[in-house]
């Protein structure tokens, strides 16, 4: 069985290392991004499954690169999880209009992230 794929996309090196650390033992394939242009090109070559994102990132930020990536016949299928330490309620509103599935405000817990992974892709 092919294995599943998550592309975390944050510019803070500890939350890619957290995420990376927790779904690599599950046996996800996973790819990480720094900004939103690395993230933009990363889901065009890849094509993950699910797609972790930061809000403020460098070069463009995870609202437009949800909006591109909804608004992309090809990609607009990705499982877009906003996850950030912006948790006001206008913000979460904001990634619901910018096409994200989910919204979580850091810190998060592991297991609801596994969690949500396994009822995602059905694991």
């Amino acid at each position: 069985m092919e294995k599943r794929k998550i592309l975390i996309a944050d510019d803070n090196e500890n939350i890619r290392d957290a995420l990376t650390y927790l779904l690599e033992d599950e046996g996800y394939q996973l790819w990480l991004a720094k900004d939103g242009a690395d993230t933009l090109k990363k889901a065009k070559e890849v094509h993950p499954d699910i797609l972790f994102l930061d809000i403020m990132m460098p070069e463009i930020n995870g609202y437009d690169v949800c909006r591109i990536l909804k608004n992309d016949p090809e990609l607009k299928n990705i499982y877009i999880i906003i996850l950030t330490a912006k948790g006001q309620l206008a913000e979460q509103e904001r990634g619901k209009e910018a096409g994200a599935d989910e919204y979580i405000v850091k810190p998060f817990s592991p297991m609801e992230i596994l969690t949500k992974v396994k009822s995602i892709l059905n694991t």
